[in-house]
């Protein structure tokens, strides 16, 4: 959510935002907010004057009874029955005003960085770096079921008859590299000074619409029926939320935390979830980062954040890259926003296995994170976030920048501890 003053000040720079975004859809939401926000102060206006109105007239009713003035104290007394009735009214129009003020204010996007590339939508994102040299094996690679049914890694079926479409079972070796993918992400976020942490897995309806938009809130949560819980999509969710309506002390930003979760997702709108493979699922696991910083901090952190995404895929000898995400491609919450994508042999190309957001105060206003700075001032404090990785999708580019000819698949030195001190898997199946 924007700061309103923006909106009052220069709504064409608003309108200019919602174009970039291909958002036309929204343009008159700006006029709406306009008109609501003239409303609102009038009515808070005329109603505080009708309050101090109040006190007056009661006053002078009791100078005039004394004075035994009955005829002129009725008109008073008729002045002020008049003035609670108008006052009743303001009193029960405003809080439909500010709701629907709320309401529009929310579904404004948060103003994008001068440095993101215009376009409508993923396709026109824009590569930025590349990280590690992309190479194709002089065999062909299985696809990535394939490669897990080979080391009787993952049941499908069962997953299905217990669950339905979008799960999986994830056994012996592999799932042991599963883990300790998660395992090395989250002591290496630890050795970059960040603080571990488990949140919960469910949140209220408020931290949901705090974190993201109305249209991200429905194509992905799940929710608790009868119950105002909701499955997080992510740890960034409750992690965020948890400074909800609290004051930091700005002597202890920045906030640095990583945090495992499990993750539920309803995909919709994703053209389905693929008939065998585990790259679009409904539940996987994620370690990630989260900043709560000044504002003056946030866009270093934003470099930050990618970067350690990049070395940890590098120090697994996966080769990345970084692509700048363009305006059609953002939610609304962020100001900017870069996916880190890893190689992949087989089909020789990159695909996304993590995305680094920098939301400015967007949603700190929504949940009311503010700061004290060193004047006494409060402020709204800025929120980023990053996937540290996200296991079984990083685990498709692992098998496949592993896999050698005869099928094994070889760790990576700093997986070896995680894994027993095992430098190769080898397949239990033959080909």
């Amino acid at each position: 959510m924007i700061d309103i003053n923006l909106i009052r000040n220069d709504p064409e720079k608003v309108r200019e935002n919602i174009r970039k975004k291909f958002q036309d859809r929204k343009l008159p939401l700006v006029d709406e907010v306009l008109a609501l926000d003239e409303k609102k102060r009038a009515l808070q206006t005329e109603g505080d004057a009708l309050r101090a109105a109040r006190n007056t007239l009661s006053r002078q009713i009791g100078a005039l009874m004394k004075e035994k003035k009955t005829e002129e104290a009725e008109k008073v007394k008729a002045q002020v029955a008049q003035n609670a009735a108008r006052l009743a009214e303001i009193e029960k129009e405003q809080p439909a005003v500010e709701a629907r003020l709320k309401t529009c204010m929310m579904s404004i996007p948060n103003i994008i960085a001068p440095d993101v590339p215009v376009g409508r939508d993923d396709s026109e994102n824009v590569e930025l770096k590349r990280f590690g040299e992309p190479t194709v094996p002089d065999f062909d690679i299985p696809y990535h079921v394939d490669i897990l049914e080979s080391f009787d890694g993952i049941d499908i079926e069962s997953a299905r008859r217990v669950a339905g479409q979008g799960f999986y079972y994830l056994t012996g070796d592999i799932a042991r590299l599963h883990s300790a993918v998660l395992t090395y992400a989250r002591d290496f976020m630890i050795d970059k000074g960040f603080t571990y942490v488990i949140p919960p897995y469910m949140i209220h309806g408020n931290v949901v619409s705090g974190v993201m938009s109305f249209e991200e809130m429905d194509g992905m949560m799940y929710k608790i029926e009868g119950e105002d819980l909701y499955l997080i999509g992510t740890s960034e969710h409750s992690m965020i939320g948890r400074f909800m309506g609290q004051t930091l002390d700005g002597d202890k930003l920045p906030l640095t935390l990583t945090s495992y979760s499990p993750c539920f997702r309803k995909e919709k709108g994703a053209h389905g979830i693929e008939e065998r493979g585990i790259y679009r699922i409904h539940q996987f696991e994620k370690q990630e980062m989260i900043v709560v910083c000044r504002p003056e901090e946030s866009d270093e952190w934003y470099e930050k954040l990618w970067s350690y995404t990049v070395e940890l895929f590098r120090s697994m000898e996966i080769p990345v890259r970084q692509l700048g995400c363009c305006s059609g491609d953002l939610a609304d919450l962020k100001y900017k926003s870069c996916d880190v994508e890893a190689w992949s042999p087989r089909q020789k190309k990159y695909f996304e296995v993590g995305s680094c957001s920098n939301l400015t105060d967007a949603q700190a206003r929504r949940l009311g994170i503010r700061y004290k700075d060193k004047d006494g001032k409060n402020k709204f404090a800025h929120t980023l976030n990053n996937t540290v990785v996200a296991p079984p999708r990083m685990l498709i580019a692992f098998m496949e920048n592993h896999l050698q000819a005869d099928g094994s698949l070889t760790i990576p030195a700093v997986l070896q501890p995680y894994m027993g001190g095992k430098s190769v898997l080898l397949p239990t199946r033959k080909k």
